[in-house]
């Protein structure tokens, strides 16, 4: 099967989050299941450096306002379509956003051009290579289905996953003039949305089939409180939605090899993590000594629910806990948790940014991790910790529940515990939790069991690019005979 990825973002080139990731992986975990996967990517000055100078496959004298090329390259073990427009991709900031973080003002021209393209692509417009099945991530490639729809590839079948329903890519109707659509796809059944033309609607429209990145997320997006007013669309199409859980690589994420440790280890091998604790410790500037130390990687946001960790670190900390936490994001946030830090010297510590390589540190040195998200549609995080015997400590909602088996007795009894969920998503909850956890660390063979169960978990892509490798084959099959 030849399949069009189309990624917004894709690791090692560019990452803001774990779609990077999955989009990173997927590829060559569904090499093995007969999937050959060509991703298009925008050509942020990042992607440029690293494609450098290449021989164009096609051209647009005038792709959304300037000239445009799609450019081949191999990198990293990806085949990759990179389309250079540099009026719109070469800029300085992130993908999506200017160096102080606000939007780019025209994400719908890029995005909507970067679309465009993928439904060029998928009608033949690249000479010697169709694609069977288009698979697009999240608002920034969700309306490819839609250009494909109404252009030149309706009968070509398209996935549309979705990472993050909260970020839909909203857009005022004066914009809709300018996309090169029809008159008629300005309806409640195609991109048009309140009033307005709607991205990730346009694309849970059109596409073929709707994935989610677990299962148990597949089921809140059909509810009004995790629906972000689209769960009437997605109940009319429940037929057509499942959830996937995302796998992660573990060639990347692995402790017995990973260079970011300051000592590898396996499970047979734990004492070792011994020596990135005190790493963790030092640069967090923390007390040595035997008190828990738990960590939080993440964006400083609401839905990470890093309010109700500001509001419960105190109670961390007077509960006999230590804190790492590595993220940016709420300035009120930030500014909360350097505050708790200056107050419980030793005991909390806090590194505003981001840092991959700490991150692989953290979760290789600390006792917990804590993800008190309010919703969470996968979560790589908890995964990451599993597989470096960090111990997952997480609300009960979405992929957290899905992968996090929770330390009651019956599964402590049977081995099974890997973890602790809480609910509902308050610092009283969260606390509850974090005791528990606390009370489980000082029983050393409890704790040992089960870092070693969490290792023991196949959070690998293999199964679920197995079950994206059928899902394609489905849709395939249905295409209509030439």
């Amino acid at each position: 099967m030849k399949v069009l990825a189309v990624a917004p973002e894709i690791f090692p080139l560019v990452k803001t989050g774990g779609l990077a990731d999955v989009t990173g992986a997927l590829p060559g975990a569904l090499v093995g299941y007969g999937v050959a996967t060509r991703s298009l990517v925008p050509g942020y000055p990042a992607v440029m450096a690293s494609v450098g100078r290449k021989k164009a496959l096609h051209r647009y004298d005038a792709l959304f306002g300037g000239k445009a090329a799609v450019l081949a390259a191999e990198i990293a073990g990806l085949d990759l379509l990179v389309l250079d427009a540099p009026h719109l991709f070469d800029r300085p900031g992130g993908p999506y956003g200017d160096p102080a973080g606000g939007d780019w003002p025209d994400n719908w021209r890029r995005f909507a051009a970067f679309s465009r393209v993928a439904g060029d692509i998928a009608g033949g417009v690249l000479s010697g290579w169709v694609p069977d099945l288009v698979h697009a991530h999240d608002w920034q490639a969700a309306m490819a289905p839609a250009f494909m729809r109404y252009g030149g590839a309706p009968a070509t079948p398209s996935v549309v996953t979705v990472h993050n329903l909260a970020f839909q890519g909203q857009f005022s109707a004066d914009i809709f003039p300018s996309l090169g659509l029809p008159p008629a796809a300005m309806a409640l059944d195609g991109v048009e949305y309140y009033g307005g033309v709607g991205f990730l609607k346009a694309g849970l429209q059109s596409a073929w089939a709707i994935t989610t990145v677990s299962p148990t997320y597949a089921q809140e997006i059909r509810t009004a409180e995790f629906g972000m007013g689209l769960d009437g669309l997605i109940n009319a199409r429940a037929a057509d939605l499942s959830g996937i859980v995302n796998g992660i690589d573990t060639g990347v994420w692995d402790p017995q090899t990973d260079a970011h440790l300051a000592a590898t280890y396996s499970a047979k091998t734990l004492r070792s993590r011994a020596a990135n604790r005190r790493a963790v410790e030092q640069r967090f500037g923390l007390d040595h000594d035997n008190a828990p130390l738990f960590c939080v990687i993440s964006r400083l946001t609401w839905q990470k629910g890093m309010d109700i960790l500001a509001g419960a670190v105190d109670s961390i900390a007077a509960a006999g806990g230590r804190l790492a936490v590595l993220g940016s994001g709420d300035r009120a946030l930030e500014g909360a948790l350097l505050a708790a830090a200056a107050h419980h010297r030793g005991r909390i510590g806090v590194v505003i940014g981001y840092d991959e390589g700490l991150s692989h540190l953290m979760q290789g040195g600390c006792d917990a991790i804590l993800v008190p998200s309010r919703f969470e549609p996968c979560g790589l995080t908890q995964l990451y910790a599993l597989r470096y015997g960090c111990i997952p400590v997480v609300a009960r909602t979405g992929g957290l529940a899905d992968t996090v088996v929770d330390a009651n007795e019956a599964a402590l009894s049977s081995g099974a515990a890997t973890g602790f969920l809480f609910a509902p998503g308050s610092a009283a909850a969260l606390m509850h939790a974090v005791r528990r956890t606390i009370a489980a660390h000082a029983d050393r063979a409890q704790w040992v069991s089960m870092q070693k169960q969490g290792m023991k978990a196949d959070v690998s892509w293999t199964r679920s690019a197995g079950k994206y490798a059928q899902l394609y084959a489905s849709l395939i099959s249905r295409r209509p005979a030439d």
